[in-house]
C-alpha cells in the first residue's frame, strides 16, 4: 500500500491532500468533508481504512487553504460556499485524471455534512469522471437544482436519531429520481458516534463503491 502526500495545484497556493492507494486498487474515492472539518477527519479516515480493505484508493483533502480556514474559522461562511467547494472538487477529480498511479481508476465521491451537497454538485458537473457518490450525514439539499443532474448512483445514509436530516434527504431522494437510495442507520445521531454505527456506514459505503464504480 502507498501513502503519500500531495499539494493538489488548486485554489492559488494548492491544497494539501493525503493519498492512499492500496495493490491493485479496483477504485478511487475522493472525500469531501463536512462543515468545519479537515481531511484529518478521525471520522472519514476511519470510512478510508475500511476502503482500503476493500481495495479502494482515497484521496483525503482540505478544500479550504490555510488563509482561508482561517477566515472561516471566524466567520463560518467559506464552509457553506457550495458553489466553491464544488468547483475544487471538480477540479481535484480532474487533476486526479491525470495522476499516472490512480487516472485509469473509477472515481467515487464520499461526502459528509455540507460536504456531501458539493460532492454532489461536483458530481453533476462530471457526469462522465465520478461513476458514484455516498452521503454520511448529508445535506443534499443544499445542492439544490443540481440534485436533478446528478447521473451518478447515490447512497444517502442518515442517523435514525438524526430526525432532521432524515426530512432533508428524503426531500432531496424525491429530486435525485432512480439514482438515489437513502438508508437510515438505526440508533446513529447526526455524527455517528454510537458503537458500530460508523462501521456501518464504511462497511455499506464500502459495497456501494464496489457494486457501482465502473469496472
Amino acid at each position: 500500500m502507498e501513502t503519500r502526500e500531495a499539494l493538489i495545484p488548486v485554489a492559488g497556493d494548492g491544497l494539501p491532500a493525503d493519498l492512499v492507494i492500496p495493490d491493485d486498487p479496483v477504485g478511487m474515492v475522493l472525500f469531501a468533508h463536512g462543515s468545519g472539518s479537515s481531511r484529518k477527519s478521525p471520522r472519514n479516515t476511519a470510512v478510508a481504512r475500511v476502503l482500503h480493505e476493500r481495495a479502494l484508493a482515497t484521496v483525503l483533502v482540505d478544500l479550504l487553504t490555510e488563509a482561508e480556514d482561517r477566515v472561516d474559522a471566524r466567520t463560518a461562511e467559506l464552509r457553506f460556499d457550495i458553489g466553491m467547494l464544488a468547483d475544487r472538487l471538480a477540479a481535484i477529480v480532474d487533476w486526479m485524471a491525470g495522476q499516472p498511479e490512480v487516472g485509469p481508476l473509477p472515481t467515487g465521491l464520499f461526502g459528509a455534512s455540507t460536504g456531501a451537497a458539493a460532492a454532489l454538485v461536483a458530481a453533476a458537473a462530471r457526469p462522465d469522471r465520478v461513476g458514484a457518490v455516498v452521503s454520511r450525514g448529508g445535506r443534499p439539499d443544499l445542492a439544490c437544482a443540481a440534485l436533478q443532474r446528478v447521473q451518478a448512483p447515490t447512497l444517502l445514509l442518515v442517523g435514525g436519531l438524526d430526525e432532521q436530516v432524515i426530512t432533508l434527504n428524503e426531500e432531496a431522494l424525491v429530486k435525485l429520481g432512480e439514482v438515489a437510495e437513502l438508508r437510515v442507520v438505526p440508533g446513529a445521531t447526526h455524527l455517528f458516534e454510537e458503537p458500530g454505527t460508523l462501521e456501518q456506514v464504511a462497511d455499506q459505503a464500502a459495497t456501494w463503491f464496489e457494486l457501482h464504480l465502473p469496472r
